[in-house]
């Protein structure tokens, strides 16, 4: 009979097997792990990765617990305590990754496994809770309001062609400042697909595509032309007619954004949020959504979806049905 594959039980002998491992060879295998994790993470992930253990370090150094691993579950318990209230706990949880990474750089158990930090994360979640806070929805009709109160100038052109892929293609900020010009792919009907090369959720490049509307391809073909952007150039730039081509930063979209809406609560993600809502108010299903949004789980676009969801829901039916009927039968 074969044996299954114990997972944990391979990870604990091939750590036991390192620990045994003589240093200078430990040591090129902790290097060769360090060049290979530049390589396989992403920029931001590696930005953060850096900003998370150097707090953590400092945070250790400063109430005196060993700041390198090996670290001591206690320890963690404790920074999730000193966390728990201060920042959220799915921000705690990435703080978790950050230690547990920085044991597998080191080629050492994490202690984030312990019972001991289990406890302690499910204790700040039963104490402050769990929730995700989410931006507010920027829906279609606000978004083409404020597109139509744009003129003609450099700027407002730029921002038109900003504000229309946002609405139509519900593209993240990264993907948006990602796009070349020759990702514009026109259609028959005047409208174009907008070709994802990367994703958060497509880190290794596998590509999906995005939809944009026939204004929106106009607006964004007015812009192109203006700025005399070529097939590798980015969509889009800096408005300013002698600026250096380059992509945009992310930041600049949700600045865009708040600029041409008038509102401050909301960001680049507002008009994805508010794409999953449009949708479903007038019936989408969720499978279309997610083919919209380019996401392969459910999970998000219903949690997007809440709000809208809760006023379709059986009990938000049943109330105007026997209103209508009270109504009905009081004339």
């Amino acid at each position: 009979m074969t044996q299954a594959f114990d997972r944990e039980a391979e990870r604990f002998a091939t750590i036991a097997k390192l620990s045994n491992t003589p240093s200078e060879a430990r040591a090129a295998l902790v290097d060769e792990y360090k060049r290979r994790s530049e390589e396989a993470f992403a920029p931001s992930t590696l930005r953060n990765y850096r900003q998370m253990s150097m707090n953590f370090r400092n945070w250790c150094d400063e109430r005196g617990f060993q700041s390198k691993p090996p670290i001591e579950p206690k320890a963690v318990a404790a920074y999730i305590d000193f966390l728990g209230g201060k920042i959220r706990a799915t921000t705690i949880e990435l703080r978790l990754w950050a230690i547990s990474e920085m044991h597998r750089a080191a080629f050492m158990p994490s202690p984030c496994r312990h019972r001991l930090v289990v406890l302690a994360l499910k204790a700040v979640k039963r104490k402050y809770g769990a929730g995700i806070r989410q931006k507010p929805p920027l829906c279609k009709a606000e978004v083409l309001a404020a597109i139509d109160r744009l003129g003609s100038s450099r700027l407002e052109i730029r921002d038109k062609a900003v504000l229309w892929i946002a609405t139509d293609s519900w593209c993240r900020a990264s993907e948006i400042v990602a796009l070349k010009v020759k990702d514009l792919i026109r259609q028959d009907d005047g409208a174009s697909l907008l070709y994802i090369e990367r994703s958060k959720t497509d880190q290794y490049g596998q590509g999906a595509y995005a939809f944009l509307s026939e204004a929106g391809t106009g607006a964004v073909l007015d812009w192109t032309d203006l700025a005399g952007l070529k097939s590798e150039d980015p969509i889009l730039t800096k408005s300013q007619a002698n600026a250096r081509i380059c992509s945009l930063n992310p930041l600049t979209i949700t600045r865009i954004i708040k600029r041409c809406t008038g509102r401050r609560d909301v960001s680049a993600h507002s008009t994805r949020i508010g794409g999953v809502h449009d949708a479903f108010r007038i019936g989408c299903d969720l499978s279309s959504i997610m083919v919209a949004g380019r996401w392969s789980s459910p999970e998000m676009p219903a949690r997007y979806g809440r709000r809208i969801l809760a006023t379709q829901s059986a009990a938000a039916l049943v109330s105007k049905a026997v209103s209508e009927e009270i109504a009905t039968s009081g004339e």
